[in-house]
């Protein structure tokens, strides 16, 4: 097979952006009932298949399946990070701490640390997602930590582990 028949993942997403974009954008703009929000969400969605180098967008046979999950995911991925912001402000404002003291650029970096955490404590299982949070944010021993779960101290143990291995493959962008 030679290399210069196969088109390049660049020129396949350029086919896919021109065949498919004003579509999405329609579909979102129906969605979300905001012409600038849908044509922002439409660019994002190409951007993400950009990046996603892994992913062989010649063998897709159902485009437009695949360009409304990957809106539909930085849909859900918006709301978390407005949720997690929101949480953010209104903890900043409990502890009466002046708004402007905080600059963008640290309200920015804290609210992407929050996200990022967040979605690493809602992709685990529930029991290494509870035994994890006990043990880190309790100061829970295994066998209370177990106790609690209704498990051994080992499984505690395990989900631990996994919940750690979990947390490392997302930060480090490894496949978990």
């Amino acid at each position: 097979m030679s290399s210069a028949n196969t088109p390049s993942h660049t020129e396949i997403l350029r086919t896919l952006y021109l065949d498919h974009q004003g579509w999405l954008h329609n579909w979102l703009r129906h969605k979300l009932g905001c012409h600038h929000q849908a044509a922002d969400l439409a660019q994002d969605t190409f951007f993400r298949l950009l990046s996603l180098s892994r992913v062989d967008l010649a063998a897709l046979q159902t485009p437009r399946a695949y360009l409304t999950t990957t809106a539909t995911r930085l849909l859900i991925d918006q709301a978390r990070r407005r949720k997690v912001e929101q949480a953010y402000l209104e903890a900043l404002s409990l502890t009466q701490v002046d708004s402007h003291a905080v600059s963008p650029e640290q309200h920015l970096l804290t609210v992407e640390t929050l996200t990022l955490i967040t979605a690493m404590l809602e992709s685990m299982s529930e029991k290494a997602r509870q035994a994890f949070m006990l043990s880190r944010l309790e100061n829970l021993t295994y066998p209370e930590i177990a106790t609690i779960l209704g498990v051994s101290s080992s499984m505690v143990k395990q989900y631990i582990a996994q919940a750690m291995v979990h947390c490392h493959a997302i930060v480090y962008g490894m496949d978990s």
